[in-house]
């Protein structure tokens, strides 16, 4: 069972953020050589599952009954958050600017709260409220779409397909139990992914087009496999590693709004690899995601603590005759 230690929870969820976010920097010199992003995301998922099957199966350590049990939830996970985030991204791209497109994926820390509420009647707290608000607010700043974003009504269908993937993504890493390994479910989705992604470049929903041998990173010159690499193993396998062991630490809600700082990791990532320099607006954008992300941790850390009070005041709680406490 993996402790639910929120410092720790956080450094995790961070560095998957920041995985996620080396994909852009590298994805774009293939992007730029020719390459489709069809190809490109059926080429990291397809190695990122080759190189995590073999720690799923060791995870696993022979329970198999554990898999079954939530081959539901594995299914659903890799179907939705993995090759359902992935066709429904790149659709939306296709019709709209990069920015537009991310901006409605990354509405899913909004949709989680929102869902939370209406299922679960977990009633948002003001300073829940003002992370979200904070946090969308950065968003916009960080995604400079005031340079000029187009928008397409189809675009903005496949965006809104992308956060309900995203959100099922976290919802969906939470729910499974603590006896499935964070790496088995990532390797799980993963190869469900692959499948996916293949028989949709098999049909021609998917456009697998690959492009040049020799492309450029930066200003240097490297073979078609260095970035697909990258964005294979960092990227993808332990990105994905990563931010399942996030979601159970920290939550679905608060491990979505720590995803959030992709965005920012990418632009920095952009600028170290590419040379492209963040804006102003865009780091006061980071400034308010990071502002953002610390109402919404201050705020459950806050009912975490009510919480654990209330049970340590409550009235069911009597002392036994042992000297120990009994419920």
């Amino acid at each position: 069972m993996l402790q639910r230690h929120p410092a720790v929870g956080l450094g995790v969820a961070l560095a998957s953020a920041a995985a996620f976010g080396t994909s852009g920097a590298f994805a774009k010199s293939l992007l730029l050589g020719g390459w489709s992003p069809g190809a490109i995301v059926t080429l990291r998922i397809g190695i990122a599952a080759a190189v995590l099957l073999i720690p799923t199966i060791l995870s696993l350590r022979g329970r198999w009954s554990v898999l079954r049990r939530n081959a539901a939830l594995v299914f659903g996970y890799g179907l939705t958050g993995v090759a359902g985030c992935q066709l429904a991204y790149f659709n939306a791209v296709s019709h709209l600017s990069v920015g537009v497109a991310l901006l409605l994926e990354y509405l899913a820390p909004v949709l989680i709260v929102g869902w939370l509420w209406a299922r679960h009647r977990q009633t948002p707290r003001r300073l829940t409220f003002v992370g979200v608000v904070l946090a969308m607010l950065g968003l916009l700043l960080v995604l400079d779409l005031a340079g000029g974003a187009r928008v397409s009504m189809v675009g903005v269908a496949w965006g809104l397909v992308a956060a309900v993937c995203l959100v099922l993504y976290f919802l969906l890493a939470a729910r499974t139990d603590d006896a499935l390994p964070p790496i088995a479910l990532a390797g799980g989705g993963l190869v469900v992914g692959i499948v996916v992604l293949g028989a949709a470049g098999l049909t021609g929903i998917l456009d697998v087009t690959a492009g040049a041998r020799t492309v450029h990173v930066g200003s240097s010159a490297v073979q078609w496999w260095v970035p697909i690499l990258v964005v294979s193993i960092v990227a993808a396998a332990f990105a994905y590693v990563a931010g399942v062991a996030a979601v159970r630490m920290l939550g679905a809600k608060v491990s979505s709004f720590v995803a959030l700082t992709e965005v920012l990791f990418a632009i920095v990532f952009a600028w170290l690899v590419l040379g492209e320099l963040p804006m102003p607006m865009q780091l006061l954008g980071g400034v308010l995601i990071v502002a953002g992300l610390v109402a919404v941790r201050a705020d459950e850390t806050r009912a975490v603590a009510a919480e654990r009070a209330q049970q340590h005041t409550s009235p069911l709680v009597q002392p036994t005759t042992q000297g120990g406490v009994g419920r």
